[in-house]
């Protein structure tokens, strides 16, 4: 097999690419000696046809090997633009919201969503994916990309197999003479009101709902520039009504976008925005109509009217909604989403706006479904909620959480908050106020899988030990203003692998590794911990680390003693410290000696900068 795969590697004309792809298709067939003779054969076929364009022709192999249900998996990636860096999940509730994948697929008992993940990662096994970020708790792929000639093949394939269209200025006029179009990917903006195809199942924008250069259009000449020449003087009636009427043209466009898109492609499952930029007055009304939706992105559109319509709750086929929009005045104003989202039973995936209004309410008591929450709070939504969602794997709470009747004298008394064994990242954004701490405790101790945690709110105290899960392999805390040393008890966690204190995490002065902590530990970053002077480390303490990260924490005085016995150490950053700091570490400096051993240590900014 050794001499065999020479010589198709010899094939390769020493491309790397067309190498690399090869050893894809081949580490599918191993053992077999008789499948890798069939690809051998394969690859003198494709590769006599014509000398000239191997790498192709090998690329072209690599699909053509693909098992069924894995091309629409490949032919989908001909929707994002070149250079792109696709989002996994993302990619996958596209997937799944379009059918390509099911869970009578996989294992039993597994869902689409895990059925999705093992195919992504087929094709990375393939090298027809470039991974770019894994997540660092559980190692999955969090994005990729594709090599430009893959994308070419892929986007090559896609048209012989009239899989999507690729609609921009240059073709938009052929789509009307095209009427089995199913899927449409905006590159760049045209009319939609080209899209004829009544069959349409999915589209995806990736620019602006309605550029600036096309709103001038709209618009007379003598009106623009007169809104252009006046727009900083003072007080003018004329050029108030000249805006009044630039709005109500707008307004008048905006409305017939949508207008089109509702009433024309009933038939619609996937509508994905992928750029902010204004969409008009209001969501409409006629949303409601789409009722064969399935994946609804609307993330950083802005909107006039920050009121969401209740014909929302038509669309109960959905599984994923994005409700991340925001103000066209202030990116932070508060945005009102009716009580109908209980009727979308099939939810998935849900993402609730930064800041719901003081009215909004929501009864999310019936996601018996739902793997992913994010911008949740008791303000807005029923905490008691949460332990019907026995799916959930990701809960993000932005704004505060309490319990209402907590029982502050017998805390074990208290019921479960959450009741989901799949649930396995945490986080909590809180930047206006702080969290009970025995309410953070009680969240926890319902966490007792979760392998990620992030904290970004005022806790002045970290949950015992005991509250945490032992699975935990990623902790991020900022802003907590932790007034005791938190490394007495992250040290005890078995699995921790990456730990980041960043600005605030910690006020006080003193910091100490005890021997035998973070047993597991790879990765620690610490960064704008203004009070730390003294840091600690005991000689058998972190024996797994390999990288180390210090940034802004401009009154530690040096890197402790003990880091010089951590042998794995690989990488060591420091940045935006003292001078002083910086010359008894680098080459000639007191503490040098203690450090050589790391094969990569990085200085910047040093010296000069502020926290």
């Amino acid at each position: 097999m050794k001499k065999l795969g020479e010589d198709m590697v010899k094939n390769c004309a020493g491309l790397p690419l067309a190498i690399v792809v090869l050893g894809g298709i081949l580490a599918t067939k191993y053992p077999s000696l008789t499948e890798w003779l069939k690809v051998s054969a394969d690859v003198k076929s494709y590769l006599n046809n014509n000398k000239c364009e191997v790498l192709r022709d090998v690329l072209s192999l690599s699909y053509d090997d693909l098992p069924p249900y894995l091309r629409p998996c490949f032919l989908y990636l001909s929707h994002f633009p070149e250079d792109y860096e696709i989002p996994a999940d993302r990619l996958i509730q596209l997937w799944v919201a379009e059918g390509i994948v099911s869970s009578k697929q996989g294992d039993e008992g597994q869902i689409e969503e895990d059925v999705a993940e093992g195919y992504l990662m087929e094709l990375a096994e393939r090298c027809m994916i470039q991974v770019r970020e894994r997540d660092i708790a559980t190692l999955k792929m969090r994005s990729f990309q594709m090599h430009d000639l893959m994308r070419d093949v892929c986007l090559s394939k896609a048209k012989e197999e009239n899989f999507l269209y690729i609609a921009d200025q240059s073709n938009a006029c052929q789509l009307s003479t095209i009427e089995r179009v199913h899927r449409v990917s905006v590159h760049k903006y045209f009319p939609i009101q080209g899209i004829k195809s009544p069959h349409l199942r999915s589209l995806l924008f990736f620019d602006e709902f309605f550029p600036c250069e096309e709103r001038e259009k709209v618009l007379p000449l003598t009106v623009t520039n007169y809104v252009n020449n006046h727009r900083n003087e003072d007080f003018n009636l004329r050029f108030c009504f000249v805006v009044a009427f630039v709005n109500c043209v707008l307004t008048t466009k905006f409305r017939g976008i949508w207008k089109y898109m509702f009433n024309n492609l009933n038939f619609l499952r996937v509508i994905d925005y992928e750029r902010r930029g204004d969409a008009g007055w209001k969501l409409p009304n006629d949303i409601g109509k789409l009722i064969h939706l399935r994946f609804l992105r609307l993330r950083n559109l802005n909107f006039r009217i920050l009121k969401l319509p209740s014909s929302l709750g038509n669309l109960s086929c959905l599984q994923t909604l994005d409700l991340r929009i925001i103000s066209k005045r202030r990116c932070w104003e508060s945005i009102h989403v009716p009580n109908v989202l209980w009727r979308m039973q099939q939810l998935r995936h849900l993402y609730l706006p930064y800041r719901c209004s003081p009215e909004t309410k929501l009864e999310l008591g019936t996601f018996g479904n739902l793997q992913t929450l994010v911008n949740f709070n008791t303000k807005n939504c029923y905490v008691n909620h949460l332990i019907n969602m026995t799916n959930l794997r990701e809960l993000e709470i932005r704004g505060p959480f309490n319990i209402e009747d907590f029982n502050t004298e017998e805390l074990d008394k208290n019921p479960p908050i959450i009741q989901s064994k799949y649930l396995h990242s945490l986080s909590i954004f809180y930047y206006e106020g702080r969290i009970d701490p025995r309410h953070l405790a009680r969240l926890l101790s319902s966490c007792q899988n979760i392998s990620k945690l992030n904290l970004n709110v005022e806790i002045r105290r970290l949950p015992e030990y005991d509250y945490s899960s032992s699975n935990l392999a990623y902790v991020h805390l900022r802003g907590c203003n932790l007034e005791e040393d938190p490394i007495p008890t992250l040290e005890k966690l078995p699995n921790l692998r990456a730990l980041k204190l960043h600005v605030g995490a910690f006020i006080g002065k003193e910091m100490f590794c005890a021997t035998e902590g973070f047993p597991k530990l790879e990765s620690l970053s610490l960064a704008c911990l203004e009070n730390l002077e003294d840091w600690k480390v005991d000689e058998r303490a972190m024996p797994s680390l390999r990288q180390l990260d210090i940034q802004k924490c401009r009154q530690l005085k040096k890197l402790p003693d003990g880091l010089s016995f951590i042998a794995t150490l690989q990488e060591l950053k420091i940045g935006s410290m003292p001078k002083t700091f910086e010359d008894k570490v680098k080459e000639g400096g007191e503490d040098f000696c203690k450090f050589q051993h790391v094969p990569s240590i990085t200085f910047h900014h040093c010296g000069h900068c502020k926290c």
